[in-house]
C-alpha cells in the first residue's frame, strides 16, 4: 500500500435517488429526488474566455423551488472580469433572491494548484462585492487539498464559505480519488464532495468523520449515466 493511500471498499455506482444535493446544468431533467433535495446548484451562465465583459446567460428564468439551499452557479473560463460582468452577476443574484431563498453564488473555475494564490485574490474580491446575505462557494480540484501550499489554503478559507471538491472528469470518476481525498482535512473549512451520476464510488473511511464534511453533490447527466453531459 502506497504511503498515505486510503484503502477503498468495492465501488458502487452513484444513483441520484440515493442523494439529496444536486448540480443541475441546462438541458438536464431533475430526478424525482429533487423534490426533497437539501441543496441545488443551478448553472445560470458562463463567462467565456473570449469576453471578460459579459456572462452568457444559460437559464432565463429565476428558479421557483424551495430547497433549503439554492446556489447560483457561474462557470468562468477566466478571472480578469470587467465591471459589467460583476454587475450582471449581482443583478441576477438579487433577482433569484426575490423570495429570499438564494443561499449564495458559486464560481466554477478550474484553477491549477499553482495558480491558487491568484484565484484566491479573485474570490476575495468577489466576496467583497457580494451582499452580506449571500454566501460564496467555489468548485475545487482534488489536487488542491493534496498539494496546495498552506498559505494558499488559508487564503481560500478567508474568501469562501464552502468548497465543493470534484471527483470526476467529464462523465468518469477519477480512479485515484481516495488517495487525493485522504488529504481533505487540510481544507479546514466546510466542504462537499461532488460525484458524477453513474460514476464509480466507494466512500473513503475518513470522510464521514471529518467535522467539515457537509455531504455529497451529484452532477446529473443529460441523458443518464451512459451519455455525455
Amino acid at each position: 500500500m502506497a504511503c498515505g493511500q486510503v484503502p477503498e471498499r468495492k465501488a458502487d455506482h452513484v444513483a441520484a435517488a440515493d442523494y439529496s444535493a444536486f448540480y443541475l446544468w441546462t438541458g438536464v431533467q431533475p430526478p424525482p429526488a429533487m423534490d426533497e433535495s437539501e441543496a441545488v446548484y443551478l448553472l445560470w451562465g458562463e463567462l467565456r474566455a473570449d469576453n471578460p465583459s459579459q456572462i452568457v446567460p444559460l437559464r432565463r428564468s429565476a428558479p421557483t423551488g424551495d430547497a433549503p439551499e439554492l446556489w447560483l452557479v457561474v462557470r468562468a473560463e477566466r478571472t480578469d472580469w470587467d465591471e459589467s460582468a460583476y454587475d450582471q452577476l449581482l443583478d441576477q443574484a438579487r433577482r433569484w433572491n426575490a423570495r429570499g431563498t438564494l443561499t449564495g453564488v458559486q464560481v466554477d473555475f478550474d484553477s491549477s494548484t499553482g495558480g491558487l494564490s491568484g484565484y484566491a485574490a479573485f474570490l476575495t474580491d468577489m466576496r467583497r462585492r457580494l451582499p452580506s446575505e449571500f454566501k460564496l462557494s467555489a468548485t475545487g480540484l482534488m489536487d488542491w487539498p493534496a498539494n496546495a501550499s498552506d498559505d494558499d489554503l488559508i487564503a481560500m478559507r478567508g474568501a469562501l464559505d464552502e468548497i465543493v471538491i470534484q471527483t470526476y472528469q467529464e462523465t468518469t470518476t477519477i480512479p485515484d480519488y481516495a488517495r487525493y481525498l485522504s488529504h481533505a482535512d487540510r481544507l479546514a473549512m466546510p466542504y462537499r464532495i461532488a460525484l458524477v451520476e453513474g460514476g464509480a464510488w466507494s466512500e473513503p473511511e475518513q470522510i464521514p468523520g471529518d467535522p467539515n464534511f457537509k455531504g455529497y453533490v451529484i452532477f446529473l447527466l443529460r441523458d443518464g449515466p451512459d451519455q455525455k453531459p
